[in-house]
């Protein structure tokens, strides 16, 4: 393709994703809406019981007593329906929280089905961005750290959106759209890269098998990561409630008990460790092709092997030393912010033979 055609390309992807962050930042808006609205309907209705002589509203999976105190989260087959009676059906315009197993609750809110209508338009006109600067570039578009982002973020969004037909996640809309949002500001601006060719010992068709696996499992663990920060504050929000404390977080009421987000995150997080073994053993493949050893000891090397383990870490610990609660869920999110610290500082600040940020 000629040069000034990629050019060309190149500048219609800038606009599609400066038009899918615009997109997507209208969609954060109307899930944090949803979110202040749903808390002041809960309001509304813990008034009214509280008026009518009713006992007050409180975490199902924090209502067991001992179990609570113990540091266990709660039944995983149970979560809040604050407004299951038909009074309070009606004083919260039909706001019923997410079960466990997440599925769609019969009421759906307006402004979560708008946000969900605007991520899809956000996500479309992403994908148009990908592709054009696939097409610019004439390749895979995942060759350098803007790249990454950008595709990155493409695919946390649409796995959001694929798990959303089966389960109510819209409570984590806010947060993976934020996330989203995030990269594409960071990808514009501090990551910038113009369309180029790739240096040669990126010209394999494992750049497509190695890197694709690498973004599909760091997009897993984008979500499970505002799973497990959501774990963490919900887990919170439980034992105050439990200890007679008062329930300051009411759009909580919407997200499943911290041990439902627990077993939701830990089995995602199980699909994104295979993923990632497989990015590291393509890596090795592809590593003697192009350089005839399998490991080298390169800053990149070792830190996608220190985030193999921290996830591997998690999963033994969860599955066999009984490591749940809030403990599986900060391990998580160090495994998260391994994930980070090695896509960001490693690639920046650290020489080695994967010096292939483009900056």
């Amino acid at each position: 393709m000629p040069f000034g055609i990629n050019e060309t390309m190149g500048q219609y992807s800038e606009l599609f994703m400066l038009l899918a962050a615009g997109t997507y930042t209208v969609a954060f808006i109307a899930f944090a809406w949803d979110l202040a609205k749903s808390s002041k309907a809960l309001h509304a209705i813990d008034l009214k019981a509280a008026q009518a002589g009713e006992p007050a509203k409180v975490p199902a999976a924090a209502g067991v007593g001992s179990r609570a105190a113990s540091g266990v989260d709660g039944p995983a087959d149970r979560a809040e329906r604050p407004s299951s009676s038909a009074s309070g059906a009606a004083a919260g315009g039909g706001v019923v929280t997410a079960g466990a197993d997440m599925k769609y609750a019969a009421e759906r809110r307006a402004p979560a089905r708008v946000a969900v209508a605007l991520t899809i338009l956000g996500a479309v006109i992403h994908g148009a961005g990908v592709v054009t600067r696939a097409l610019g570039a004439g390749r895979v578009p995942w060759g350098n750290m803007y790249e990454f982002l950008t595709t990155g973020a493409f695919v946390a969004i649409a796995v959001f959106l694929l798990v959303v037909i089966r389960r109510d996640l819209r409570f984590l809309g806010t947060f993976v759209v934020g996330l989203a949002i995030i990269m594409l500001v960071a990808a514009s601006v501090a990551y910038w890269t113009p369309v180029g060719h790739l240096v040669p010992a990126l010209q394999s068709y494992w750049l497509i098998i190695h890197v694709s696996i690498a973004v599909l499992s760091s997009a897993l663990f984008t979500l499970t990561f505002a799973m497990s920060a959501l774990q963490l504050v919900q887990s919170h929000r439980q034992k105050t409630v439990a200890a007679g404390g008062e329930d300051k977080l009411r759009f909580m009421r919407l997200v499943p008990s911290a041990l439902s987000l627990e077993n939701l995150s830990y089995r995602i997080n199980a699909i994104a460790f295979i993923g990632w073994t497989f990015t590291l053993m393509f890596g090795a493949i592809w590593a003697e092709k192009a350089w005839g050893r399998f490991w080298g000891w390169d800053t990149k090397e070792v830190w996608t092997f220190v985030i193999w383990v921290v996830y591997a870490g998690y999963l033994h610990a969860r599955a066999t030393r009984g490591w749940t609660g809030t403990r599986a869920a900060w391990l998580s999110i160090v495994g998260y912010l391994c994930v980070v610290f090695n896509f960001t500082i490693v690639n920046q600040f650290f020489n080695g033979l994967h010096s292939y940020s483009g900056l």
